[in-house]
């Protein structure tokens, strides 16, 4: 592949790029140019060499190669499943891909052996088919690429956001308020620990935007039942989000109160992918998906939620 320079508004080359290259991160990018599969005008370069319109930038994206993680027989609950993708319903507790602490036992390990290595080879050894992720605390809807194809069509619809809907349940320890209302915020890393992030004031951070919706507020447990409709994709958004409306997700051992974990019995992050819906990469028409709302929400999900 070979694009030519726009004048950019990002001056250096792997900025460029990431802005430009939708479904490939801008860490994967940097690793790709480091490796010289990404060249400019011909030669090597460097991730922070500046770009000022006009030049060639080819682009060979490796064959994937073996995982450096494992196939384990591991059991997926999956939603649906075809030549290009398939969707899951993530576990709660459930690692996306191998890390420190976590070199097994993963979705990723899973998917090897379920699609015996049939997977998109964009995000490298490390995250074969995964397109987007959720934390290991999050349960729900999990969309996989099969194909780099696919790969490609679903990460540029996470980016435009235009034909993909993602919609998430919670249980927060209060009540939002307003009732029915959009945060939008920025959300940067939070300046001393860097595990967490944060809501930040302009120009820094990048913008995340998040309808919710009470669908079920109990006062007698001080609790409520939420509904969030996500436009943007930030790390953490919605849990920083009900953060900083003082309605913290119960059971969120970062950005949750201690306490509520035990008052309430929860012993897991009270946070759903429920619904996601977009584009089938062939074909173009839209698809839905719905995970089973886990058990443990059931105490306010009861006669309240019917799709």
């Amino acid at each position: 592949m070979e694009i030519v320079v726009d004048p950019p508004g990002a001056p250096r080359l792997d900025a460029y790029l990431a802005s430009r290259l939708k479904e490939l991160s801008r860490a994967r990018i940097q690793t790709l140019i480091r490796e010289q599969h990404i060249r400019v005008n011909g030669a090597p370069a460097k991730p922070r060499d500046a770009v000022a319109g006009g030049e060639r930038v080819t682009i060979d994206l490796p064959e994937a190669v073996p995982a450096e993680a494992a196939p384990e027989d591991i059991p997926l609950r999956v939603l649906h499943e075809d030549d290009e993708l398939l969707v899951i319903d993530k576990a709660h507790g459930m690692v996306v891909h191998p890390a420190a602490g976590n070199p097994t036992g993963t979705l990723v390990n899973a998917l090897l052996y379920h699609c015996r290595g049939r997977l998109s080879g964009i995000g490298g050894v490390e995250r074969p088919g995964i397109v987007h992720r959720l934390d290991k605390d999050t349960s729900g809807c999990m969309v996989v690429a099969k194909t780099d194809a696919a790969h490609q069509s679903l990460a540029a619809q996470f980016a435009a956001r235009e034909t993909m809907e993602k919609i998430y349940l919670a249980v927060t320890l209060g009540t939002p308020s307003p009732a029915d209302a959009t945060v939008f915020t920025n959300i940067s890393r939070h300046p001393v620990n860097r595990k967490k992030m944060a809501v930040c004031d302009p120009p820094v951070g990048k913008p995340a935007i998040t309808d919710y919706q009470v669908m079920n507020a109990d006062r007698v447990k001080g609790t409520a039942l939420v509904r969030c409709h996500l436009h943007t994709g930030r790390t953490h958004q919605i849990r920083v989000h009900m953060r900083h409306l003082g309605t913290p997700i119960i059971g969120d051992p970062v950005y949750g109160r201690s306490a509520s974990k035990v008052i309430h019995g929860v012993g897991r992050l009270m946070l759903h992918a429920w619904k996601l819906s977009f584009h089938q990469p062939s074909g173009g028409r839209v698809v839905r998906f719905e995970a089973p709302i886990p058990e443990e929400f059931a105490p306010w999900t009861a006669g309240k939620v019917r799709g």
